[in-house]
């Protein structure tokens, strides 16, 4: 027999800015859509995009959630991310301290 527990995700979203990455955090943290979300500035990101390489700076945001919410997490982000196609990553937690993952699992109970 499964867990019933939802698994605990840790969401990765580089942002173009301070102003996109805090209206993120405080959308799905009000939303319940996250239990935290740290924002990290100073990320240089290089890519492909439409056939060319790409060098921009950008905010990285861990949005901790689980996987019950992830798909109106994902929603929420997609609404508000002024990218055409915004990086949305979700990994799983292997392990963490319990309590720290209950709490992130009692957080995002709506």
């Amino acid at each position: 027999m499964s867990d019933p527990t939802p698994t605990t995700l840790i969401v990765y979203c580089t942002c173009p800015d301070q102003t996109t990455a805090k209206q993120i955090s405080e959308t799905v943290v009000t939303r319940q859509l996250a239990a935290c979300v740290n924002s990290i500035p100073g990320l240089q990101s290089t890519y492909v995009w439409q056939g060319a390489v790409q060098t921009d700076q950008e905010w990285l945001l861990m949005i901790k959630t689980t996987s019950a919410r992830y798909p109106a997490l994902e929603t929420a982000i997609r609404s508000t991310h002024p990218y055409e196609l915004p990086e949305i990553i979700a990994v799983e937690a292997a392990l963490g301290l319990p309590d720290y993952l209950q709490w992130v699992h009692d957080t995002c109970s709506p």
